[in-house]
């Protein structure tokens, strides 16, 4: 028996599809297109994954990676961060990651799961697949695993590589690549305002408005209205 797999759809709620369904864009042509829900929030699915995270394995997890419901791929994310996270059978959850990311396939999956999982794997190594991912994602969903990552590098005061790859994405056509490098740049600047400035001040005038108004949400409001003037 899968334990995850049943105890996620133990906790299906069809009261909530309908919303979920919206909130993830799963209409025609929106980036979440044809996803299916149970109708389970995020926090419950954290509930699941910390009851049973350590019954459950790699087979197991591949069936549940494997599924049409959003919330059941999201399970096996966060219990492949949790046994990464105790530092049980790393490369194997690293190679597992990356063997699936075609299934990691909208905003949340994509957020919950890098940069716990790639980010702190690449602490101590060569970043290279981070810009391989973002230079040459097959989907944008591996070109914001390229970014977001990042965010464990900024947690140990590490910017450089947040800085380098933003510029790979900068005029990135997708919004929600402009929000995720917006993000990450704002998430540097909070460590160094003076980095963040500087790296603005060439590129601030031509960026996506979107990117540029996460990455100075933090700013005075003077100095934002400043930037979003663009003089």
């Amino acid at each position: 028996m899968n334990v995850l797999l049943e105890k996620m759809l133990l906790q299906a709620d069809p009261s909530q599809v309908a919303g979920l369904a919206r909130f993830f864009k799963t209409g025609p042509g929106q980036y979440g297109e044809g996803d299916q829900f149970l109708g389970i929030k995020v926090p419950v699915t954290r509930e699941v994954v910390k009851e049973c995270w350590r019954q459950v394995s790699f087979p197991e997890l591949e069936e549940c990676i494997a599924s049409e419901y959003h919330e059941v791929r999201l399970a096996a994310l966060l219990t492949l961060v949790e046994i990464f996270r105790h530092r049980i059978s790393r490369q194997e959850c690293i190679d597992f990651y990356l063997s699936h990311t075609d299934r990691i396939n909208n905003w949340d999956l994509v957020d919950l799961s890098c940069y716990p999982l790639l980010g702190e794997w690449l602490l101590d190594k060569d970043r290279k697949l981070l810009y391989d991912l973002a230079r040459n994602g097959r989907t944008l969903w591996e070109q914001r695993i390229g970014i977001v990552s990042t965010m464990t590098f900024i947690r140990h005061g590490q910017l450089e590589d947040t800085f380098a790859i933003a510029d790979i994405l900068l005029h990135h056509p997708h919004d929600l690549i402009h929000k995720a490098v917006g993000w990450l740049l704002r998430e540097a600047g909070k460590r160094d305002k003076a980095a963040l400035v500087a790296y603005l001040q060439p590129r601030y005038q031509t960026m996506p408005r979107t990117m540029l108004r996460y990455a100075i949400e933090k700013f005075p409001e003077e100095e934002r209205k400043s930037y979003l003037a663009r003089v």
